[in-house]
């Protein structure tokens, strides 16, 4: 394969893989495995970082049982905003967010935004003792082996963090990956939390 042809093959690579960080096109559809695939086509969230709510697609089901046993399931959530956070407790940037996103879920709590963490890809003890260690007011599920991760993998880097805002009917209306801020968090989340159910 000469120059060109390699040039071409790898700008084709690129401009078939999906982006990340976009706004959400019309069309989405379930795989065998359950996981849900999102077409994204082009870079437009707001100025507080959240889609069009034209643009926003229904999000799958985030379900299991919490690192103390409790059963989560995020459909039984709609009508509130949920805050949706990919984490683990060897995750360096897992760990510097953490005090961000307990401040942000005990501003706004009383709107009606619910915090769930998903904890991927790691032990049961480690996890409970970040959370003890951090101070995490909300419940994780515990998702050793990244299925819940995996139903948003065209969206969200298999690898944590990330966080998904989620709105209250249900759709994907944000997503930040990598650590979060009170200064990019706070704003999507209370936008969220002021819309209409």
């Amino acid at each position: 394969m000469n120059n060109v042809s390699r040039s071409r093959a790898l700008l084709a690579a690129l401009l078939a893989a999906p982006l990340l960080l976009t706004g959400c096109a019309g069309t989405s559809g379930a795989s065998a495995d359950g996981a849900t695939d999102y077409e994204f086509t082009r870079l437009e969230a707001g100025d507080n970082g959240l889609f069009a709510a034209a643009e926003r697609q229904p999000s799958p089901a985030i379900t299991g049982d919490s690192l103390d046993g409790v059963p989560i399931d995020t459909s039984a959530m709609v009508g509130q905003v949920v805050v949706l956070n990919f984490w683990a407790d060897w995750c360096a940037p897992c760990r510097a967010e953490a005090p961000v996103l307990n401040e942000v879920y005990a501003r706004t709590q009383a709107q009606g935004v619910e915090f769930v963490g998903v904890n991927v890809k790691d032990d049961r003890n480690a996890a409970r003792a970040f959370e003890r260690t951090q101070g995490v007011q909300y419940d994780s599920i515990f998702d050793q082996p990244a299925v819940q991760l995996t139903k948003f993998r065209k969206v969200v880097p298999q690898t944590p963090p990330s966080t998904l805002l989620i709105d209250r009917q249900g759709r994907v209306a944000g997503i930040f990956n990598g650590a979060v801020t009170i200064g990019t968090l706070q704003p999507a989340v209370e936008a969220l939390a002021a819309e209409a159910a």
